[in-house]
């Protein structure tokens, strides 16, 4: 089994046999250094001119080979050492060479963080741009924080289920990617844009404490932090009140940052939680939903959670002259029941409050989620408030109210999103540094050349024609 180059300290005048790329090659007079790199690190390799035919070997070396490396670990003479490597101590006296593969030059420098490289060529190369440290490293703390997660939560009773990919389209404010179904010619399944209603089917039946690291798709404009596709973390509670949602999400945030980085500094109550605030309280202070609360904006080892609490229940939509959910019309509006709701939003819909919460992060929204309706007649009344005939609604949602019919207990649920929190973590400028292979602000997948024309007869198995405008 291939050993990993930074645990190669451990194997001191032990022969060895080492496999990674050529990270860099230096020539002093008869010696040749070169560097070997994996995943884990890199180490110093020695070639000496005691065996003539190994030397050209070694001669030939370019970067980014990939080779197969014996020799034996020694320790370095005490000038050679370079204790800011975490291999400085040794070195790899090579006995034998076998190069695996060969390597073109790369078309940008791998050496550097690559920042001062174009964005468009790093994406198109995204392969090579991954090799570099810093991204590298940000996969594995990415990693690092999914597992906390995940075991946070199963330590907690909770069952992580895998929700479907194919799904059924459904208004819930961006648009949807469809799916053409070739079996069933002219209709369309839908990537979800979040896992929403089929969470909400888990409590119904009767999961209670349901999560899961998923995948989302929202056909939205172009904007350049904004992804075609990205994760979130989702979670959903039976019989939980909005204070029991916040309160176990608190507790999993600082936990991550406690013990996962505790070199950061956390902006916290005196009494050591997470701060709240209502919406209008962080209109009227901050102008804005999503406020950094940071004492000191220049530190980026700073973190500054923060729960927004009591959101307008709905929004006007000038455009379309109709009132619509801030959040979507599962949200639970702060009412009594179908009667008061009625009252309320005939006489003042915009101040409608709704059980609705937003989790902030440096003055990013990392999250929200919201107290559900779980009474079928409030919901249908949401549903018919926001302009929606009562044939469309059943078109649309009537699996949920016939799933309701059997009995669904109350129940609420938060989706932070995973790509914002990791960029926070790592101090990069947007979410495209931690993802592994993003796409464009426009929705392009610069290394797979997508979105792309297809063959006509895929066209004719599922029915379709491109009418071009």
């Amino acid at each position: 089994m291939k050993i990993d180059l930074i645990k190669t300290l451990k194997y001191i005048d032990k022969d060895l046999e080492l496999y990674g790329w050529i990270d860099v090659r230096r020539d002093h007079g008869k010696l040749i250094f070169f560097d070997l790199r994996d995943r884990s690190g890199k180490v110093q390799l020695v070639v000496t001119p005691n065996d003539p035919d190994l030397h050209k070997i070694a001669e030939t070396l370019r970067p980014e080979w990939v080779v197969k490396i014996s020799g034996k670990v020694v320790k370095r003479p005490d000038a050679m050492k370079n204790l800011d490597e975490p291999t400085g101590e040794i070195e790899i006296k090579v006995s034998k060479i076998e190069v695996l593969t060969q390597a073109k030059t790369p078309p940008f420098e791998l050496s550097t963080d690559g920042y001062e490289i174009g964005e468009e060529v790093r994406m198109q190369y995204r392969y090579l741009d991954l090799r570099r440290p810093r991204l590298k490293k940000n996969l594995i703390e990415r990693a690092r924080v999914i597992k906390f997660i995940r075991d946070f939560l199963a330590e907690r009773d909770f069952i992580e289920v895998e929700t479907p990919i194919l799904s059924k389209s459904t208004p819930e404010g961006a648009r949807d990617y469809l799916v053409p179904s070739r079996l069933h010619q002219g209709n369309f399944y839908a990537l979800p844009q979040s896992p929403q209603q089929y969470k909400q089917l888990l409590m119904v039946a009767g999961i209670e404490k349901y999560f899961q690291i998923a995948r989302c798709f929202r056909d939205e404009d172009t904007r350049g932090d904004r992804q075609p596709e990205f994760t979130q973390f989702d979670l959903e509670m039976s019989f939980v009140q909005r204070d029991d949602i916040l309160s176990l999400t608190e507790d999993l945030y600082l936990a991550i940052a406690k013990k996962l980085y505790p070199n950061k500094k956390l902006t916290l109550t005196d009494d050591g939680k997470i701060p709240r605030m209502t919406h209008k309280e962080a209109m009227e202070k901050y102008s804005s939903d999503k406020p950094d609360i940071r004492k000191d904006k220049n530190d980026p080892d700073e973190l500054a959670f923060l729960f927004v609490l009591d959101f307008p229940a709905f929004e006007w939509k000038e455009t379309e002259k109709r009132w619509d959910s801030t959040h979507h019309p599962f949200t639970k509006p702060q009412v009594k029941d179908t009667q008061d709701f009625w009252q309320k939003f005939k006489s003042e819909p915009g101040d409608m409050l709704a059980d609705q919460y937003d989790f902030v992060l440096n003055g990013y929204e990392i999250g929200g989620g919201s107290i559900r309706i779980h009474d079928p007649e409030l919901l249908k009344a949401v549903f018919e408030a926001l302009g929606n005939n009562k044939e469309d609604i059943e078109k649309q949602f009537g699996h949920m109210f016939e799933a309701f019919s059997y009995g669904v207990p109350p129940h609420g649920g938060i989706a932070p999103g995973i790509d914002r929190l990791v960029m926070i973590l790592m101090n990069e400028p947007n979410i495209r540094e931690v993802i592994a292979f993003p796409k464009t602000g426009d929705g392009r997948d610069l290394m797979m050349r997508a979105p792309s024309a297809v063959d006509k007869k895929q066209l004719d198995e599922i029915g379709i024609e491109i009418k071009k405008k």
